[in-house]
């Protein structure tokens, strides 16, 4: 999905969706990426895990940081704080998960398609 650029600007406009729109993103307190907050809502969603569990998997796990774009190896910089992580992957709802979805679900329509004419 992150490396085929017509799903990726498609996914990351229904994500820009999530901001508030009285939010002045160049004021007040540090907010997340978008991509962040799809992955780990994403990792809540399907694995079950309460917020306190998704902070620990995301700060200390290397290929879920891996994944979010953190460097192992410098911790305190990347760390993620459990209110800022409530607050943003709260805001995955399941209606945008499943906006994405049919996103997704299009983009391997149209592949298997071309892969079926080939043949």
């Amino acid at each position: 999905m992150y490396v085929n650029e017509t799903i990726r600007t498609e996914v990351f406009k229904i994500l820009e969706s999530l901001a508030p729109k009285d939010v002045n993103a160049k004021n007040g307190r540090q907010g997340m990426l978008s991509w962040n907050i799809l992955v780990m809502g994403v990792l809540q969603l399907n694995l079950n895990w309460d917020y306190d569990r998704l902070l620990e998997m995301v700060n200390h796990h290397r290929i879920i940081r891996d994944m979010l774009g953190c460097h192992f190896y410098n911790d305190n910089v990347d760390s993620h704080k459990l209110q800022t992580l409530k607050v943003n992957v709260s805001l995955l709802t399941t209606d945008v998960i499943d906006q994405i979805n049919q996103v997704v679900e299009k983009s391997g329509h149209k592949a298997l398609n071309k892969t079926r004419k080939k043949r």
